[in-house]
């Protein structure tokens, strides 16, 4: 009961809730909570639905981004992802990568 004077807390919104709720069980459980039950569940959708659900959401997620985004937005992302791997590699990287493509297709088209 609150003492005369003092104010009503003020109701929480879902979010803060939702935070507040997602806090305590970090806090009890630990960091580490979360990825080990996401693996059960999704293991566990797996599966029920198969992996084509996932192929299906992924597709959908990616038409959806496209839309959202356009083309240009994910062209421009495969460009800084091409400058930074540039960076942090070796001269003779593509080289490697390519032999090993090219090796890959050979061996899909022998079977």
């Amino acid at each position: 009961m609150l003492a005369s004077g003092e104010d009503k807390p003020s109701p929480m919104s879902t979010k803060e809730a939702g935070h507040k709720g997602g806090s305590a069980v970090r806090d009890k459980y630990g960091e580490d909570y979360y990825r080990r039950i996401g693996k059960i569940g999704g293991k566990a959708l797996k599966e029920r639905r198969g992996s084509e659900y996932y192929r299906d959401i992924a597709r959908k997620g990616g038409a959806a981004n496209m839309v959202k985004y356009g083309a240009e937005h994910f062209s421009e992302m495969g460009k800084k992802g091409g400058r930074t791997t540039k960076e942090r590699q070796d001269a003779d990287f593509y080289s490697r990568i390519g032999k090993m493509g090219g090796a890959a297709r050979r061996r899909k088209k022998a079977d």
